[in-house]
């Protein structure tokens, strides 16, 4: 008989419920009926057992389906009685059924019901052993008993979502799948198998990746006026969570401890084992801090709040005063009320004495994250951060400035001298504005009169401080600079949806060694100049982003923005099962959530080393158009003690808020794949919550009769040879943006979040585009394969109903569009009941992540262009591959342009018979035409076509054959 081994290793940061502070706790373990216990650590939050309890398992092939119930008590009384500390339910398909495997997991502790005050986390190490004797023979097994069992169980801890149906499914119902409810992670390295993904996901391969579930927790939002928190602002679209706000104003005449007359205040704000620092001010007996310190509640491990002016010392820093609090005076602040009015307080001595000098100003209050003070607060969960790295764990909203296009055409300069008297100049011109260079091509006509007639078009911010660089240069003398102008950028008009172009200007070219010289200048009497024509062109939306997935399609002029038809919110709850981004360095994972819609950009706090954080944080936008893409992804921070590494991407999650009904709360759990050169990779699960509210429903009606884009992309259309190095213009723009604010975003994050790479060649992504391809083509050959057993009377009745239905459209014709319409109402209506009951995500079978072969992803992350130092071998390797691929693509374009001759040839007389044939064969039917009736004509050539099987000969018809028989232009290949 099997076992099941339950090692009880720790547990942290318990909730004390003694009434002094701390508990005893104990663990006890639930498994088919069986029931043991570990010993009780008297006095800690933090014990440490290190204890293995077994159990017996009476059949291994239903361990699977089973679920393990661990629970913590406070042994209170001598055991007498037990208060609850937090429970744990691990499914039993993620037991391994080896001892290697077995890795140490942290798993959080969950509520018992609603009122249930938990917190801490339980660190556990589970695996099966095989027994020596075998099991029951499976004829003596009471089959019906054990699973009228399981099923009871499976209905007590299951529960139900929707998983969107496989790609290649060919019916459009919802799968139900059946999840056992599980709330764990891995806490320490991550191991190579997937061990993870079957915790969350006890299916298939797909639903291991790709599952959306749907969840329910308690947001105000969801909730009737019975349910919710009278209380609660309107910031309901997250779940509260209570913090203890500390705010250190300034305080007023310290009194000196240094023997030299001088003071270096701070003060030091301390919670149980919490403690924030304010900044110390060198000589200064009125200090102004202005230090905001939020306390999470639920962490909270005493009653009293110390706050405490220290003197900074070399060798040890002296005390200077002190004023306490208790928690339970503490008054609560709901927003929108007014902030807390600080208030003054005598400094005390350690006694508690009354000091005769020293004031202090503070206000403490309890408040939630919707207070105002939370973005910029010093919080206790990141304590272990340093005053300089402490702005790389706050969270903030970015507004990116306006963009819009640059549009320079260079047309012709005159009076050009070249260094070198004997030979006219070589020359071409290049134009550079903010760190982006372009060059012209060789001039038309060269000479010292030279003609160029190019466009070169470039991506400018506001406010338009930056200067146009122009200069002239001699190729034939290796680049050699003739003149170069500067055009401030504010001086070039502005171009507002229309197609008049503004007015040419010359520009006069000065020589490099006077240029910005105005002495030299003004000696330098005959010079250079160049012809230009330039605008701003903020009629244009400047794509920074794929037009597939684009969050803003607005123009960048502000006269010609329409104004917003709705408000999107998103709750950012948290995230589950993180994979440990950090375990070679002893620690899990310091996450923080980055969401982009239009110009506005957001960042939550970040929490450290925590691999199930929970930010509850609620964000909101202005909605221009509903058939735009919110992007929210989660990264691992790499800032956090001072490192200039690049931040670690997680995972994100793309809604399409046009799929969104609109005032319904979507609350559900998005799986965070990416996409590595080892393989996909999930990362964990999202929580969100998103509403999306509409306005203004007559605009949004109405948008969908309106084009995408601004009215001058079609009016004068970009050319196709700019589209994509404007839109890596414009990404550059942004990420310099926002790599200079503070905390500032690296450009790995504007990279992944607006999908940088989208346009490079990546076989896997052919092969995904492919694939979409052939899902469509099979809907038509489903239609095909309809048409042909009604053809070949596979259901007789179908086939009379058709028949039916052809003779009335024949007879009557005016009926056939009207027809049409109401059978594609009746097909919309009939499939309104399969509708997604939850918005789409990142689909991992869709996007060919599970097959791509090591070889395809190990290029798709190579940097462009290849690196030299790529083996040959390798760069053999892809290439041959390659060419197997575009052979195919080769044979497919080959045989649609053999079809499309062919049908070129009927009337060219290139094969005179075949021409005369179906010349006649013309004349013959259009002499029927004219004589016999339409209707009659129809109704024969339908019956002939939907004719018996028994009238029906296996050979191709003759259409078929003739059209096969006529030539193409493929023998006139070399």
């Amino acid at each position: 008989m099997a076992k099941l081994v339950i090692e009880v290793i720790d547990a942290n940061d318990l909730m004390p419920k003694d009434g002094h502070g701390s508990a005893s706790p104990f663990v006890e373990v639930e498994f088919e009926g069986q029931r043991k216990r570990s010993s009780t650590k008297h006095k800690s939050l933090n014990p440490s057992w290190n204890e293995k309890l077994e159990f017996f398992v009476k059949n291994p092939s239903f361990l699977s389906s089973q679920t393990i119930e661990v629970f913590m008590y406070n042994d209170n009384k001598h055991g007498h009685h037990k208060n609850f500390l937090g429970k744990v339910r691990i499914s039993g398909s993620s037991v391994p059924f080896s001892e290697e495997e077995a890795l140490v997991q942290r798993y959080p502790l969950d509520k018992r019901g609603i009122f249930s005050h938990v917190k801490g986390d339980l660190a556990l190490r589970v695996h099966a052993v095989h027994g020596s004797e075998g099991a029951p023979p499976l004829q003596e097994i009471n089959h019906e008993k054990i699973n009228n069992s399981i099923r009871k169980k499976e209905r007590e801890l299951r529960r139900t979502f929707y998983s969107l149906p496989a790609p290649s499914s060919s019916d459009d119902q919802r799968t139900v799948l059946i999840e056992p409810r599980v709330d764990f992670s891995k806490a320490g390295p991550v191991p190579t198998t997937t061990s993870i993904l079957k915790m969350l996901f006890s299916g298939e391969k797909a639903a291991e990746y790709g599952g959306v579930v749907e969840t329910t927790p308690p947001l105000a939002a969801r909730m009737g006026y019975w349910g919710r928190d009278k209380t609660a602002s309107t910031y309901d679209m997250v779940e509260a969570m209570n913090f203890l706000y500390v705010s250190v104003v300034k305080a007023m005449d310290l009194p000196v401890k240094d023997v030299t007359g001088s003071l270096d205040p701070y003060v030091e704000v301390k919670v149980g084992n919490y403690k924030g620092v304010t900044k110390h001010f060198e000589k200064n007996q009125n200090p102004v801090w202005n230090r905001v310190f939020a306390f999470s509640k639920d962490r909270l491990q005493s009653s009293l709040i110390e706050i405490t002016v220290k003197d900074k010392d070399v060798s040890k820093d002296d005390f200077v005063g002190k004023v306490t609090f208790e928690v339970p005076d503490v008054p609560t602040r709901v927003p929108p009320d007014s902030p807390l009015a600080p208030q003054w307080y005598k400094l005390l001595d350690k006694e508690g004495g009354l000091l005769k000098r020293g004031d202090i100003m503070v206000a403490i209050w309890m408040g939630t994250q919707a207070d105002e003070a939370f973005p910029g607060a010093w919080h206790s969960d990141a304590y272990r951060v340093s005053e300089d790295n402490i702005n790389t764990t706050r969270s903030k909203v970015y507004y990116t400035p306006k963009l819009c296009y640059l549009r320079v055409h260079v047309i012709a300069a005159q009076d050009l001298v070249s260094s070198e008297k004997s030979r006219p100049p070589d020359p071409i011109v290049r134009v550079e504005v903010g760190g982006q260079g372009r060059t012209t091509r060789a001039a038309l006509s060269k000479g010292t009169n030279p003609e160029w007639n190019q466009e070169l078009m470039y991506v400018a911010s506001e406010p338009f401080n930056e200067y146009i660089v122009v200069s002239v240069e001699d190729n034939a003398a290796g680049g050699e600079v003739i003149g170069r102008c500067y055009i401030p950028l504010k001086s070039v008009p502005q171009r507002i949806e229309t197609t008049k172009l503004t007015d040419a200007l010359w520009y006069v070219l000065q020589k490099t060694n006077v240029a910005g010289n105005e002495d030299d200048q003004k000696k330098d009497k005959f010079a250079s100049r160049v012809l230009l024509r330039m605008s701003l062109d903020s009629g244009y939306h400047v794509l920074d982003e794929s037009i597939n997935f684009g969050s803003d399609m607005q123009p960048a002029a502000g006269q010609l923005r329409k104004p917003s038809v709705g408000m999107l919110e998103v709750g950012i709850l948290g995230a589950r099962n993180l994979s440990p981004m950090k375990a070679k360095e002893g620690r899990t994972t310091d996450a923080y959530c980055v969401a982009r819609y239009g110009n506005k950009w957001v960042r939550t706090r970040t929490l450290l080393d925590n691999l199930h954080p929970l930010w509850n944080e609620q964000y909101t936008w202005e909605v221009f158009d509903s058939c735009t893409v919110i992007t929210i992804a989660v990264f691992d921070n790499c800032h956090i003690n001072g490192n200039d590494g690049k931040d670690q991407r997680i995972g994100k999650v793309r809604i399409r808020l046009s799929t969104l009904e609109t005032d319904r709360v979507y609350t559900h759990a998005y799986p965070l794949l990416v996409l590595t050169p080892s393989g996909l990779k999930k990362n964990g699960e999202l929580h969100l919550a998103v509403r999306f509210t509409c306005t203004a429903w007559v605009h949004v009606v109405a948008q969908y009769g309106k084009p995408l884009l601004p009215k001058m992309h079609y009016n004068q259309p970009i050319h196709i040879k700019h589209v994509d190095l404007l839109r890596h213009f414009a990404i550059t723009v942004v990420s310099s943006n926002l790599a200079r604010a503070e905390p500032p975003l690296g450009s790995e994050i504007v990279d992944y979040m607006v999908d940088t790479d989208y346009h490079i060649f990546s076989l896997r992504r052919s092969k995904a585009n492919f694939h979409r391809l052939m899902l469509l083509v099979n809907n038509v050959q489903n239609v095909s394969t309809w048409f042909v057993n009604i053809c070949l009377w596979k259901n007789p009745l179908t086939t009379i109903l058709v028949h039916m239905l052809f003779f009335i459209l024949v007879c009557f014709p005016e009926l056939i569009f009207p027809t049409m319409f109401l059978y594609l109402f009746a097909i919309g209506l009939w499939n309104y009941r399969l509708k997604p009951r939850h918005p789409a995500h990142m689909d991992a079978g869709l996007s060919q992540a599970e097959t791509a072969q090591p070889d395809e992803l190990e290029e798709e992350f190579e940097t462009f262009p290849t690196p030299i130092s790529r083996s040959p071998d390798t760069l053999r390797r892809r290439y041959d591959r390659l060419r197997t691929v575009a052979g195919r693509v080769q044979g497919v374009s080959a045989d649609m342009a053999t079809q499309a001759e062919r049908v070129l040839c009927l009337l060219s007389w290139r094969d005179p018979r075949a021409t005369a044939i179906f010349t006649f064969f013309s004349l013959f039917w259009a002499v029927l035409l004219y004589v016999a009736p339409f209707q009659i004509v129809a109704l024969i050539i339908g019956i002939y076509v939907l004719r018996h099987p028994r009238f029906r000969y296996k050979l191709p018809p003759v259409p078929v054959n003739f059209f096969k028989r006529l030539p193409s232009r493929s023998d006139s290949l070399l």
